[in-house]
């Protein structure tokens, strides 16, 4: 097929934004295979000879490119070092992964090896270990928390905007990509006069709410003023403010109208068949999104553009932020496990291996060491996004850190509170009284 036909990153955007050779600074699992063999720089495991040693990994699922292109990487390493058993704990679950981390705390039962989204709070209970020099060296300038880096990055922060079919699109009409988020809303007026669903939401993922939510706060709040968190915890500003009604305004308004009804119900994994099934015409999400859509359907045409803003300033998601994985303070006290993980995030990291994991989840490289491998079309667009001055890059509401960082329960209860508010149709204003009400209380809580 031509439109997802692999193409190779052109040269110039190679340098202009480093995008696959290191990064200033969520994605259909095979069979577990590297090409070429076990990648040279992680031959053997960390422990002593004919003594296996066993640690836990846990890691969001809410993506399933992601969590397949993860598990293959943990099969590929543990048939090439069966001295080494890793024990995969991660669960799919539409609760938040942060509220289920913490469960696992108070078993008793934190992983060993652990993707961190919330480094400052768990750093600082303690719960996590410095990432040791050897592995921080792998990144180009990681994102430091009191001075220390604390995560091996995953892959770089990618941008997010809207997943469409060309199909739809043609049928109702339209030619043209928007300028403006006013002429964004006259597509959906169009796919919507045309008897198809113009987006896709799986609200049933509390994860999958942060899209839209933060495309809106990042419009009218983070792309102009970054640091708003820290104006709101000295309480300078406030959810009350017309900016932030402004964005609530438009999430609630586009989430009455646009979305499927059963939006609450279903979950982000279904969001891609209702695009190829025809069913709905758009969805918002990332790039991890692609490789699913075309294991759905390899013929089924798509594009990607970022929905630009009402001055068509254009403002995506692109900052870094101290996320990844992290050893846990308890592995890090047992030189067994720790050589071992650090051995499993060398072969996580080495080239070859790094570029087969990339190419399933379309992400982008975190490391300095340059990575290269086949891209479509519509990660072209993307990766054009990353590279372009013009474009606002900026953080989602809970991965800010230092003086911007927000409670750390505050995120999903706010996503729930919104969701809440097209249910009932609420008053925005009203409900951000409540939102500001909330943010006081686990400041308190938490001791910001």
């Amino acid at each position: 097929m031509q439109y997802n036909k692999m193409i190779r990153l052109p040269l110039l955007l190679l340098v202009m934004s480093g995008i696959l050779s290191a990064c200033e600074g969520s994605p259909a699992g095979g069979n577990g295979t590297v090409p070429g063999g076990v990648p040279q720089a992680a031959q053997s495991g960390g422990g002593d000879p004919g003594q296996t040693v066993r640690f836990t990994i846990a890691y969001a699922t809410g993506d399933a490119a992601t969590k397949g292109a993860i598990a293959a990487v943990i099969k590929a390493y543990t048939d090439a070092h069966p001295d080494v058993e890793i024990q995969d704990i991660s669960v799919m679950s539409s609760s938040g992964y942060l509220d289920w981390l913490k469960i696992k705390d108070a078993l008793g039962e934190f992983p060993d090896l652990v993707e961190m989204r919330d480094t400052e709070a768990f750093a600082g209970a303690g719960k996590i270990a410095e990432l040791p020099s050897d592995l921080a060296g792998l990144f180009d300038n990681p994102p430091q928390v009191w001075g220390k880096v604390w995560n091996a990055p995953l892959f770089a922060s990618a941008p997010q905007g809207i997943i469409y079919s060309k199909k739809a699109y043609a049928a109702a009409g339209v030619t043209d990509l928007p300028r403006t988020y006013d002429e964004f809303l006259a597509i959906q007026e169009k796919l919507k006069a045309g008897g198809i669903t113009p987006l896709a939401a799986g609200g049933k993922d509390i994860f999958h709410m942060g899209f839209w939510v933060n495309k809106f706060l990042i419009d009218e709040v983070y792309a102009r003023d970054p640091d708003w968190n820290a104006k709101r915890n000295a309480g300078e500003v406030s959810f009350q403010d017309g900016n932030v009604v402004q964005a609530v305004a438009d999430y609630k308004y586009l989430f009455t109208r646009y979305v499927n009804e059963d939006w609450l119900s279903t979950g982000d994994n279904q969001t891609a068949s209702m695009l190829v099934s025809g069913e709905a015409a758009q969805l918002f999400s990332g790039t991890w999104m692609f490789p699913q859509i075309e294991e759905a359907d390899p013929d089924f045409e798509f594009g990607f553009y970022a929905v630009p803003d009402r001055e068509g300033k254009v403002n995506v998601v692109g900052l870094p932020s101290p996320a990844g994985w992290s050893l846990s303070a308890e592995a890090a006290r047992d030189s067994g496990k720790t050589e071992a993980i650090k051995d499993f995030l060398r072969f996580f990291y080495d080239p070859e291996q790094y570029a087969v994991f990339l190419s399933r989840v379309n992400g982008i490289p975190a490391t300095a060491e340059p990575v290269t491998y086949e891209i479509s079309e519509v990660m072209n667009t993307a990766l054009e996004l990353v590279a372009d001055p013009a474009v606002t890059k900026s953080r989602m509401l809970g991965t800010w850190w230092g003086d911007n960082m927000t409670p750390q329960q505050y995120r999903n209860w706010f996503y729930r509170l919104l969701q809440e508010l097209v249910r009932k149709d609420g008053d925005v204003r009203a409900y951000m009284v409540q939102a500001d009400a909330e943010y006081d209380r686990q400041l308190k809580e938490d001791g910001l």
